[in-house]
């Protein structure tokens, strides 16, 4: 049988050298771009919050207690922040961490049911996988979470495939209790406890005791329990209604209700393996024609090793399905029980020839569609020219160099070695994505130029409002600013922005994206000053005289200080 030769050579070294590779390889770029949009700059403004304002229980965001998400992540991503010394440094760390602890779970488990080269094998096959890298790179809750969920299903595993070992069985209880406390689904190793009992009745994997099981629940909601019992006491001792609003909408709405009935990200139910996987579990996802027969195989012979994260990785995904809100990163948990349940096979995978040839087909696309799009973007074409104005990047070299890559791997390669052709395309892409695209996608998702000329032209003292803000705007703010309500409607905001302005229009200015002029149509617009596009909006600087024919209303929406600027840590709130 065909084998390439890099599958006999992984057998010698042990898998922490792959770790200690991984831990370079998903830290090039840490440094070298600030947070972006939708969700790292939330974040951010909750951790510097809790820096600057000593406020770590509630979490808040631009002086208003924030509902949607646990603390954990934010709790990480301040300690990252004030052991670097710079939001740059740090902001990225803890999905670095988490991302390196799952591998290291992953890689640990496969080496004791499988043996050191299966161990290899799999730390490559997540390494690679397209959602993992994305993620391992993104400031968003994901990978903590999965690292907390991956815990509780390695320990689960570590008592049902190697035990009876019990101290392992608390451990990933400790695991999805954190994971409660930092996205609401920590819990989702549990869904593999049917297929547990049901192995464990066939003599296939060590039983779990009811009185474990019970101990274990407990465990679980302990662990919840130390930040909620305190965060429920304060909220409903407090006369601050907004803390009130907070405790409701965290312990309900954003977990049942947000489940059961969402009102946003709404997708089929067909989002995930028609949608998401195609592109989330590549390389993985190539090798399912010859993966499923085998799973069957493996299957109809009772093998715990594989049934149970397949059962798992399968009860994520209709978990997943069953609700009506569905975004891409949910399914991040299920690739380190795709790795673990395919890992025995993986080895016999890459003898397969036509694997190959598919991993060089894929190959063959990418590399022709990003070379495409480089030389036609270099030459003019008027579709490529409007989205690279639209978003304020010229990426025609890159792609063009990411194309002739791909193509250069398959003429070294040829189809025989599609596979590794594939990945190792794929690390040229992270390399070139963490340093190359982060200098070219910066300047055009991060507002900090925008908002350091905004502070030359108002000067630093001047205090600044951003009615329907946007986080980023707020995180690279050089002054004071304020805002009226993440949920307040937009009419409202407005109006007590009119008011706030009319107090102190000599020293008060609006920034406001010019798609807003009909909220602003009572302004003097003669006065405002055009600061170009950003993030794909164009953006008015206007001062406060701007506004004296507006109608303001002081009691429309109440008014929060972002306490996130050198400037604003040293002000006093104003009306």
């Amino acid at each position: 049988m065909y084998r390439p030769r890099y599958v006999r050579r992984l057998a010698s070294p042990s898998w922490p050298w792959l770790l200690a590779i991984a831990a370079v390889f998903l830290g090039v770029g840490l440094g070298l771009r600030d947070p972006w949009p939708a969700d790292e700059p939330r974040f951010a403004l909750n951790a510097l919050e809790m820096l600057r304002t000593g406020q770590f229980w509630i979490p808040h965001r631009a002086g208003e207690p924030y509902p949607d998400k646990p603390p954990i992540f934010m709790w990480a991503m301040a300690g990252a922040i004030q052991l670097t010394g710079s939001v740059r440094l740090g902001f990225l760390l803890p999905s670095l961490v988490g991302a390196l602890g799952t591998l290291a779970l992953v890689m640990d488990l496969s080496n004791r049911l499988h043996g050191r080269r299966v161990a290899w094998l799999a730390g490559l096959a997540l390494l690679s996988s397209v959602q993992f890298g994305l993620q391992a790179r993104t400031a968003q809750i994901d990978m903590l979470v999965t690292f907390f969920i991956t815990l509780g299903a390695y320990g689960l595993l570590r008592h049902a495939l190697l035990g009876p070992d019990r101290r392992w069985w608390w451990l990933g209880c400790l695991g999805m209790g954190l994971g409660i406390l930092t996205k609401g689904v920590g819990f989702l190793p549990l869904l593999m406890l049917p297929a547990w009992a049901l192995l464990a009745r066939r003599g296939q994997a060590e039983p779990l005791a009811w009185r474990d099981l019970g101990l274990g629940l407990a465990m679980i909601l302990a662990v919840v329990a130390l930040w909620v019992v305190p965060m429920a006491v304060v909220t409903s001792l407090s006369d601050d209604p907004s803390l009130a609003a907070y405790r409701d909408n965290i312990l309900f709405k954003q977990t049942g209700e947000r489940y059961a009935d969402a009102w946003h990200h709404v997708k089929p139910w067909y989002y995930y393996p028609l949608e998401v996987m195609p592109w989330a579990w590549l390389p993985l996802v190539l090798a399912l024609p010859w993966l499923v027969p085998a799973w069957w195989r493996r299957a109809r012979r009772l093998d715990a090793r594989i049934l149970l994260p397949l059962s798992g990785m399968l009860l994520v995904v209709v978990f997943f399905s069953l609700s009506p809100g569905k975004r891409g990163v949910y399914l991040l948990p299920t690739l380190p029980l795709l790795v673990l349940a395919m890992a025995p096979l993986l080895p016999g995978l890459l003898c397969r020839p036509r694997l190959h040839w598919l991993g060089a087909a894929v190959l063959a696309l990418f590399g022709g569609v990003f070379l495409a799009a480089g030389i036609l973007g270099a030459l003019g074409l008027p579709a490529l020219a409007r989205l690279a104005e639209y978003h304020g990047v010229t990426p025609w070299a890159w792609w063009s160099l990411l194309g002739l890559v791909a193509l250069g791997l398959l003429a070294w390669g040829r189809p025989r070695h599609g596979l590794a052709a594939l990945a190792a395309w794929l690390a040229v892409f992270w390399l070139s994505w963490s340093t190359w695209g982060y200098q070219l996608m910066d300047p055009a998702r991060s507002p900090r130029d925008l908002m350091q000329a905004v502070a030359s032209r108002t000067g630093p003292s001047a205090w600044l409002a951003m009615p329907d803000f946007d986080e980023e705007f707020l995180l690279q703010a050089r002054q004071p600013m304020v805002q009226f309500g993440y949920h307040t409607p937009d009419e409202a905001q407005f109006q007590r922005a009119f008011a706030w302005l009319q107090a102190a229009p000599a020293e008060r200015w609006m920034l406001v994206p010019q798609h807003r002029d009909d909220a602003i149509a009572c302004a003097d617009l003669d006065l405002a000053r055009d600061l170009g596009v950003q993030n794909g909006e164009t953006w008015w600087l206007i001062p406060g005289r701007a506004f004296d024919a507006c109608a303001g209303d002081a009691a429309a929406a109440p008014l929060y200080v972002a306490p996130t600027t050198l400037a604003a840590r040293s002000t006093t709130r104003r009306d």
